[in-house]
């Protein structure tokens, strides 16, 4: 009997690859890396055939680290980062590199949709605002400024939908994934073909939406000799990185809500209603019969790796002698600040901001310095900063008829004791940590094993696999400094807003 799941997550700055067994436990999991590529302001765009060199390469060590046969491994799922627009041709050939979330190139273009077709018009089909992160106007940016790349277009592909193609030979879309192109009908869950004409998508570019737990074909022997999968090992579609790592963290009923703290920032509200706010992001749940009301920031962990990059040198030199990671010594300095940060703000808008202020040309910033400032109210800033836009987020989603009670976190920024209690604080929101550190992949795995029948549903899934290991209590002693921290974030991005425009 085969044993175990395979989750591949393809992430901003590396994939990650996890083996699970039945009950969740991590077997092995290693990762792969590749390169994001910034050529202009504005454009942020990596290589899909990076992410499956990276896939197969991170796939082998996987498997031998966890000393199976990968004959045993019952299916794979794979999630993947939002909004891509990955253009291949009738033989899956990539036609160019995809613009990823964080790419607002094709910002005029949307500006111009919004005018003629009308900004409510396209919310009432697609329950998003049209915005330069997703999908749709950098297919329309490909035909506006690559016409070569545009007349040999056969298939548009999700980062996800592109490895699945590149294991199994068949190109698809899954529901949750449909939320990145504004011709999909976000009440029906398929493609509007009225809205595809009046924004000018050719139908034919999209697959055919199917469910994020659909086995869509198995290994072929090119893509088992490249990645050590066994042939004919079932594959799920998949779906978006955010929506796995919120069933990986055990969010499946209503009112659930998993907060994100991977490269980007943000939450995903599970809701059994259609909930939708400009503001906001709405796509379907990996969970049939489930939307998630979205927040997504471009502030998450990432703020911390860029600062550990750029300001870090001692920490990394102190590492080499005492072996403490440098995240940790910047963990540990940002500890003896006091909340607040004696006043010091950081707008976390490192490649400007998605929700709620969809603001392409936000940046970031630190207000309050002077000279009583020290390097531990900057890293603490930090982390405040993204745990602000959390609230920010979670306070229009309330607006919006959402309740949250209880947030759930995934992601590396939740390996932060102080960051998991500062966000609990901010927010005023309990917090749980699950077990497992690789929710998203965990979640991607049961999209196979639910699939393949692995796992009888997801409710005995879940069950199996996810378990609190710990939970953080808003301190109400912080609560009145952070209110009025709060107040400052949001005055500032109010004063600064006419500076952060187009020029």
């Amino acid at each position: 009997m085969k044993s175990y799941l395979l989750g591949i997550d393809i992430g901003t700055s590396a994939c990650k690859v996890a083996v699970f067994d039945r009950n969740g436990k991590v077997l092995a999991a290693e990762n792969g890396d590749y390169p994001v590529y910034y050529p202009r302001e504005g454009w942020a765009e990596q290589n899909p055939e990076e992410w499956w060199k990276a896939v197969c390469g991170a796939v082998r060590r996987t498997v031998a680290a966890a000393g199976i046969d990968a004959g045993e491994i019952a299916g794979v799922g794979i999630d993947g980062q939002s909004w891509s627009a990955i253009a291949v041709d009738r033989g899956g050939k990539v036609l160019t590199n995809t613009p990823i979330w964080m790419d607002t190139r094709a910002q005029s273009i949307c500006d111009r949709l919004n005018e003629e077709i009308g900004a409510e018009e396209i919310f009432k089909v697609a329950g998003n605002s049209l915005q330069p992160s997703y999908t749709t106007a950098k297919i329309l940016w490909y035909r506006e400024n690559l016409p070569e790349v545009y007349k040999n277009i056969y298939k548009i592909l999700q980062s996800n939908s592109y490895i699945a193609f590149k294991l199994t030979g068949e190109m698809t879309q899954d529901v949750s994934q449909g939320y990145g192109l504004h011709c999909f009908d976000m009440r029906k869950g398929c493609w509007d073909e009225e809205m595809c004409g009046r924004l000018g998508i050719p139908r034919e570019f999209l697959p055919e939406i199917c469910a994020s737990d659909k086995i869509i074909g198995t290994v072929t022997r090119e893509a088992a000799l490249e990645s050590g999968l066994a042939e004919g090992t079932p594959v799920a579609a998949g779906g978006l990185d955010a929506a796995c790592g919120t069933l990986g963290a055990g969010v499946i009923h209503p009112g659930e809500t998993q907060e994100q703290g991977g490269q980007a920032g943000g939450m995903s509200i599970c809701t059994e209603e259609y909930k939708a706010d400009p503001r906001l992001i709405l796509g379907f749940h990996v969970v049939p019969g489930q939307w998630l009301l979205q927040g997504g920031t471009t502030g998450g962990g990432g703020v911390m790796r860029w600062f550990e990059k750029e300001f870090a040198d001692y920490e990394r030199l102190k590492k080499e002698e005492t072996g403490a990671s440098s995240l940790n010594q910047l963990n540990e300095i940002a500890e003896k600040t006091a909340p607040g940060c004696d006043g010091l703000v950081f707008l976390p808008y490192m490649a400007g901001e998605r929700s709620p202020i969809w603001n392409p040309y936000a940046k970031g910033v630190f207000y309050g310095l002077d000279f009583s400032k020290t390097k531990g109210h900057m890293v603490r800033a930090c982390m405040e900063g993204v745990a602000l836009s959390l609230r920010h987020n979670l306070s229009v989603a309330e607006e919006a008829g959402a309740r949250v009670k209880v947030l759930r976190a995934m992601g590396g920024s939740a390996n932060s004791l102080l960051w998991t209690q500062i966000k609990a604080d901010i927010t005023g929101k309990p917090i749980v940590v699950p077990a497992s550190d690789t929710a998203t992949t965990l979640g991607a795995a049961i999209l196979a094993g639910v699939g393949t029948g692995f796992y009888r549903d997801y409710e005995e899934a879940v069950g199996l696999t996810v378990s609190e290991t710990r939970r953080h209590e808003p301190n109400k002693d912080n609560r009145e400094i952070y209110d009025r921290t709060y107040e400052t974030y949001l005055k500032l991005y109010q004063a600064l807003e006419p500076l952060m425009s187009r020029q």
